[in-house]
């Protein structure tokens, strides 16, 4: 058995790389929907259909765990399908909560009333439709207080990034930067609230400074999902990892291999 790992593109790979780091006798199924990215442009229902088409694509190809490891569908998607249901035995997470974890130092699990956290001013990064959605404010606000998030929606960095054009990436995180600044000129604590954005993470850090802490969501979703794996034996073991597109498989390949500095061969899916 396999653990599915989704996102609108390529961004997904920043947290997939992570957890083979984390967790390398796990076998995994990347499935990238390139043909209809990016997700952070779309309405909350087009990107539910999408994720959900995705989601079983993966419990089709032998998946019983699936990480949504992209923002947006975390965003839009993810609170409807397990809402909905799920089949037996399948399962399916997002990569907001390891982050509001590590922000709020609380386990999800904990319904204990709203408490002060030591951040208290936060600069969230993140797509338009992610930004639209307010899921992360919603789901901050049920477990801390006196927090100020200052969102900030970056048009045109995952395109930039899926194209493969690195200097106009940097130039529109610097643009967006400034853009935050002018809203919060002193963020304690800053969020790349995109899966794609890691691979700027070293331009987001220059632009912010020194003095602005950055939370490293592939890291902690990786933490997050070993410890899952570790209170849920049976439901991953070893194999054979596969990459899946629903773009062009040579093309995506070339760009993750590009993005990662590792040879990446991807199927159609």
């Amino acid at each position: 058995m396999a653990v599915g790992v989704f996102d609108s593109g390529l961004g997904g790979l920043t947290v997939l790389d992570a957890i083979t780091r984390r967790l390398p006798d796990v076998s995994f199924v990347y499935l990238g929907d390139s043909a209809n990215a990016p997700y952070g442009v779309r309405d909350a229902e087009d990107v539910y259909e999408l994720t959900c088409a995705a989601v079983e694509r993966l419990f089709a190809a032998g998946c019983d765990l699936v990480i949504l490891a992209c923002n947006t569908a975390s965003a839009a998607a993810l609170r409807r399908i397990q809402e909905n249901g799920l089949p037996e035995g399948k399962r399916v997470l997002g990569v907001f909560v390891p982050l509001i974890e590590a922000l709020t130092e609380r386990r999800w699990g904990d319904n204990s009333p709203p408490r002060e956290v030591r951040v208290k001013h936060v600069a969230l990064f993140a797509t338009p439709a992610t930004v639209s959605s307010r899921a992360f404010q919603r789901e901050l606000a049920f477990r801390a207080i006196g927090v100020d998030v200052e969102a900030q929606a970056c048009g045109g960095v995952v395109d930039a990034i899926e194209e493969g054009d690195l200097i106009l990436a940097e130039a529109l995180v610097r643009s967006h930067v400034d853009a935050l600044k002018r809203k919060m000129p002193h963020p304690e604590a800053a969020i790349l609230g995109c899966t794609h954005y890691p691979l700027m993470e070293a331009v987001f850090e220059d632009a912010l400074g020194p003095e602005v802490e950055l939370f490293s969501q592939a890291d902690l979703v990786a933490a997050s999902l070993a410890d899952y794996l570790e209170r849920h034996p049976g439901i991953a073991g070893g194999g054979t990892s596969a990459f899946l597109t629903t773009g062009d498989p040579i093309r995506v390949g070339r760009s993750a291999t590009r993005f990662l500095r590792r040879q990446i061969a991807f199927d159609a899916a």
